[in-house]
């Protein structure tokens, strides 16, 4: 899936969010890449409550919780269809 994301620093950017089904580190794992250039960004981590946290160094806050949120909604979307 791709996100649209408004960044701080820099043009805003379409980001490629992909479902990590092999990692155990949390209930749900969700990969960052830009979605042209394939760099990585981070990953965002959700608990079984639906809580997550950015595991990365590139997104400020705001960029997190544009993603956290744009996760989740598009998670109830999927499940509800």
């Amino acid at each position: 899936m791709n996100a649209w994301i408004k960044r701080k620093s820099g043009p805003d950017e379409i980001i490629s969010v992909i479902a990590d089904i092999q990692c155990t580190d949390a209930a749900l794992v969700y990969n960052i890449y830009t979605a042209f250039e394939a760099g990585y960004l981070g990953r965002i981590l959700f608990d079984n409550a639906g809580y997550w946290i950015y595991d990365g160094d590139e997104l400020t806050v705001a960029e997190q919780e544009q993603l956290g949120k744009w996760i989740q909604y598009n998670m109830e979307l999927l499940w509800s269809s």
